[in-house]
């Protein structure tokens, strides 16, 4: 028989598991996601979350309590009598009554290797560390940061052209599919559970401003796993001068080019910029309130020639 599942999220990248459990038959007895913040163009509106959003389109009812610590909480999370509850990127720790109360508990969709990059943002930090790969695992929650046993996972290879974005589609869409395997298998009796090793443990720190600021002395590659990495959000910056005016720009993605030069150097009029070692091409950027537009559109109305300098 399908679960009675508790689903807790919310940003869009737990959406496309929310959608992929409802497909496959399960019964999604409540959503729990944060409350709605403001937003919209004047920043006034209340805007739920994009798992409040896709949970109104499939008719679950949504929960979007303050915290999970009272004994209120408990008894109105213990009273939906789920077999399991499913958690991707809520942003709520969730206390031990809480992860006893489902009878064959809580399972987590984490995005990393773990125990590589447990913590708040795998994504960005295994992109900027250089990885060649990460993956997406299913654990069993315990009150640890993200120390469960693992069910499940899948990896997937990092190349040099992926931004932030481009690794969080993927492994959203991967990790939907990965946690409905692992609930028909928890369905079906056949969950195995592993410990996770001691022996290879970091951690994901949240991503902090003071990051962004790009540093051209680094190697070329150092610099676009930077660059792609806080790409598009909080996004990678430099500041160029622009008719005697110093213009701050996010540079949002780039190759790698041949070249050499004074670090933060514009080799040539296609946006090659030096690095400590090697060089890159800027492909995408954004100047401040502007929308973000190709290396070639930036050009025409800001034209920088060779030697004028990123800092």
């Amino acid at each position: 028989m399908p679960l009675r599942l508790i689903f807790m999220g919310t940003p869009d990248f737990a959406v496309p598991t929310l959608r992929e459990l409802a497909a496959h038959g399960h019964e999604i007895a409540v959503v729990y996601t944060r409350a709605p913040k403001p937003g919209g163009r004047r920043g006034l509106a209340l805007q739920p979350t994009p798992v409040e959003q896709e949970a109104q389109r499939l008719g679950i009812p949504v929960l979007t309590p303050k915290t999970l610590r009272t004994d209120e909480a408990l008894a109105e999370f213990r009273a939906h009598n789920a077999d399991a509850a499913v958690v991707v990127a809520y942003g709520m720790i969730l206390p031990q009554p809480i992860l006893d109360a489902p009878r064959l508990g809580c399972y987590n969709l984490h995005a990393s290797l773990l125990p590589r990059w447990r913590g708040a943002a795998p994504i960005n930090r295994a992109i900027m560390a250089g990885d060649a790969e990460t993956g997406v695992m299913v654990m069993k929650m315990d009150v640890g940061l993200d120390t469960g046993d693992v069910a499940m996972g899948e990896r997937l290879a990092i190349s040099d052209a992926m931004t932030a974005s481009d690794l969080h589609d993927q492994l959203a869409a991967i990790g939907a599919g990965l946690m409905a395997r692992a609930m028909a298998a928890l369905e079906r009796g056949a969950l195995t559970l592993t410990r996770q090793p001691e022996d290879g443990v970091t951690y994901a720190a949240k991503i902090e401003k003071a990051e962004a600021k790009i540093d051209w002395a680094k190697p070329a590659h150092a610099v676009l796993r930077h660059i792609h990495g806080l790409s598009p959000f909080p996004g990678a910056w430099s500041e160029v001068e622009v008719d005697g005016e110093a213009v701050r720009v996010k540079i949002l993605r780039c190759t790698l080019s041949a070249g050499a030069g004074t670090p933060g150097e514009v080799l040539e009029d296609q946006l090659t910029i030096a690095c400590g070692e090697g060089a890159i091409r800027i492909v995408e950027l954004q100047r401040a309130g502007k929308a973000p537009m190709q290396a070639a559109d930036f050009l025409r109305g800001t034209p920088l020639k060779r030697g004028a300098s990123f800092s």
